[in-house]
C-alpha cells in the first residue's frame, strides 16, 4: 500500500511538530504546510522532507498547496491567528482564524480533501464573545455548511502550554496555576496529537462530521495538578497563582491600553469563570480509548521534560 500522505497546517508549531510526529510514528508521509517566515529546524529533525508554503489568508496559496500530488488523504489544521508568530509577524489574529480558515476549508473541499481534522476548542460553542474560541466554532459550522468530511477535536487546556514554561517553574518548586480556586480541563498535548493522528489515519468515515471534547479523566484545580508532580518528583510542589489575585480586576484596563492583549485577557477571563470544563466524554472514549488520567499525564511530562533522571539499568 502506498505511504498515506497528511497535510499539516502549523506543523511548526508547538502542537503542530507534537502531530507531525505522531504521524511520522504511525507511517503516514506528512507535507508540512508553513509560512516563509517558519522554521523548518524542528520538522527536519523529525524527518519531514515535504513542505509547502501558504498562508492562511491567501486563498491562491492554499489551493496549490492542497491540490499537491500525490493528493494528501487528511488535512490537520492545528495553526491559529492566536499565536507568538503572528504576534511576531504582526499578522491579525482575527483575519486568521476568521477568512483565513474559510480559505483552509475552501481549499481543502475543492481539491478532494477526504477528511479535514481541525484542532478545535473545549466548549467554544458557549463562548460567543471570546476571541478564537468562538472564531473555531465558526470554523466548525462551515466546515458542515461546506459539507467537507471533518473531525472538531476540542481539545482543553494544555497540561504543557503552547509557551511552556511549567518545566522551569516545577524544577524551583512551583506550578503555574492559570485558575486560582477553580478547576479546568486539562490535556497533554501528546495525547491530542495521538488523537488526531488516528483521526487523520485510522478512525472509519462514520465517526466524521462532529466535535469530539478531548481531556484528562478529571477537571484539575492548581493544587490537584501540584500534588501529582509532587508524587511524580517526589519532592514538594505548590501551585501558585500566574497572576496576583490583587491584579486581576486590574486586568480590563491592561487590555484598554495594551489592545495587542486585549484577546489573551478576555479568554482568560472566560476561563476563570469556567469555561474550561467539559460535559461529554463518551466521543472520546469511543474513539480514543479511555481518557488519560491527571497522574499519568503528568509523570509522562516529567519524563519527557527530563525532570525525572532515567533509572540506572
Amino acid at each position: 500500500m502506498a505511504t498515506r500522505i497528511v497535510t499539516v497546517v502549523g506543523a511548526s508549531g508547538t502542537l503542530g511538530s507534537e502531530i507531525v510526529r505522531a504521524l511520522l510514528e504511525k507511517g503516514a508521509k506528512v507535507r508540512a504546510m508553513v509560512r516563509a517566515t517558519s522554521d523548518r529546524t524542528k520538522l527536519e529533525s523529525l524527518g519531514v522532507t515535504e513542505f509547502v508554503v501558504a498562508d492562511l489568508r491567501d486563498a491562491n496559496s492554499l489551493q496549490l498547496a492542497l491540490t499537491a500530488e500525490p493528493r494528501a488523504v487528511a488535512v490537520v489544521a492545528s495553526a491559529a491567528g492566536f499565536s507568538a508568530h503572528t504576534a511576531r509577524t504582526k499578522g491579525d489574529n482575527s483575519q486568521t482564524d476568521t477568512e483565513g480558515y474559510r480559505n483552509l476549508v475552501d481549499a481543502a473541499k475543492d481539491a478532494g480533501i477526504p477528511r479535514f481534522i481541525l484542532i478545535s476548542i473545549l466548549e467554544c460553542d458557549k463562548a460567543p464573545d471570546v476571541p478564537h474560541f468562538s472564531q473555531k466554532f465558526l470554523t466548525e459550522k462551515y466546515l458542515a455548511e461546506k459539507r467537507q468530511p471533518y473531525l472538531a477535536l476540542r481539545a482543553g487546556a494544555f497540561l504543557d502550554r503552547a509557551q511552556d514554561v511549567v518545566a522551569q517553574r516545577v524544577r524551583k518548586g512551583v506550578f503555574p496555576d492559570i485558575v486560582p480556586g477553580g478547576a479546568l480541563d486539562m490535556i497533554y498535548s501528546p495525547d491530542l496529537a495521538r488523537y488526531a493522528a488516528e483521526a487523520a489515519l485510522d478512525l472509519p468515515a462514520s465517526a466524521l462530521n462532529q466535535s469530539v471534547d478531548v481531556r484528562c479523566n478529571v477537571p484539575a484545580t492548581g493544587p490537584m495538578v501540584a500534588a501529582a508532580f509532587t508524587r511524580a518528583l517526589g519532592r514538594s510542589v505548590v501551585a501558585k497563582p500566574v497572576i496576583s489575585p490583587l491584579l486581576v480586576p486590574m486586568l480590563p484596563m491592561v487590555a484598554w491600553f495594551v489592545p495587542r492583549l486585549r484577546d489573551q485577557i478576555k479568554a482568560l477571563g472566560w476561563i476563570r469563570k469556567g469555561g474550561y470544563i467539559s460535559h461529554e466524554s463518551q466521543k472520546q472514549k469511543d474513539l480514543f480509548g479511555e481518557l488519560p488520567t491527571i497522574e499519568d499525564s503528568v509523570a509522562r511530562y516529567c519524563r519527557d521534560r527530563g525532570l525525572i533522571k532515567p533509572t540506572a539499568s
